[in-house]
């Protein structure tokens, strides 16, 4: 007799940047399998690929690739807490007295912390405006593919997010577009333009986080968390 297929309950979550409500289950011993051999390599493109594999896995009718990269953090940091346990305990070292702390996350309470300044619209000129997406995971891929991130690859991860160029009578989707037309684009902005695209990287939601603790030497100290390192902890 063949053994009996488990079914696994059903939770919603809602994605934080856009508030759909989305459905996944829980992490199986398959996916803490992943997540473990992911933290043990301590290799980002790893990392990477595991979080998409994982989240492939949980999430239902929805596609990892169209996912902002601080939305998939969030998303599987929260599913995280409701498969295995919301805390998380470990070490670090204090950058004053190099003694070893033990800090305590717990996961409900990191959240995507947004920026008042931030905006994914910026004005070319009197006509066009040109609106951005946010990075996927895909683009994060690309960016580490070949190791450490140049400014080459800084500046490909910006362009592969120009999402739409609209006026009062048209719309232009990059998706649309050639890689040519897209690259004479691109070359042709303003200085004033790319200083607003890099606000927009600078200003772009994330997970984040900060633990309070006291050194030995009685200093108030704030340990703060961003991004893959929350999870990979």
């Amino acid at each position: 007799m063949a053994l009996p297929k488990i079914q696994h309950a059903i939770f919603e979550l809602e994605v934080p940047s856009t508030g759909k409500i989305i459905r996944h289950r829980l992490f199986t011993v398959k996916e803490e399998k992943i997540l473990l051999l992911a933290q043990e390599s301590k290799d980002p493109k790893q990392a990477l690929l595991a979080m998409k594999q994982v989240l492939n896995n949980c999430l239902i009718d929805m596609n990892v690739e169209d996912l902002a990269m601080f939305d998939l953090e969030y998303l599987l940091l929260s599913i995280r807490g409701k498969s295995v346990d919301n805390k998380i305990n470990f070490t670090i070292k204090d950058p004053e007295t190099a003694e070893v702390v033990k800090l305590s996350l717990d996961i409900n309470d990191v959240k995507v912390s947004k920026n008042s300044e931030h905006s994914n619209q910026i004005r070319i000129n009197e006509e066009y405006v040109l609106f951005l997406r946010y990075p996927t995971i895909t683009e994060f891929e690309k960016m580490i593919e070949n190791g450490t991130p140049t400014a080459e690859s800084n500046y490909d991860m910006m362009v592969s997010c120009f999402d739409k160029l609209v006026s009062e009578d048209s719309v232009v989707k990059f998706s649309d577009s050639t890689d040519e037309e897209i690259a004479e684009f691109s070359n042709d902005l303003d200085s004033a333009v790319i200083t607003q695209l890099k606000k927009f990287f600078e200003t772009m939601p994330k997970l984040r986080h900060e633990l309070k603790y006291k050194n030995s030497n009685g200093k108030d100290q704030i340990f703060v968390i961003e991004g893959m390192e929350t999870f990979f902890i």
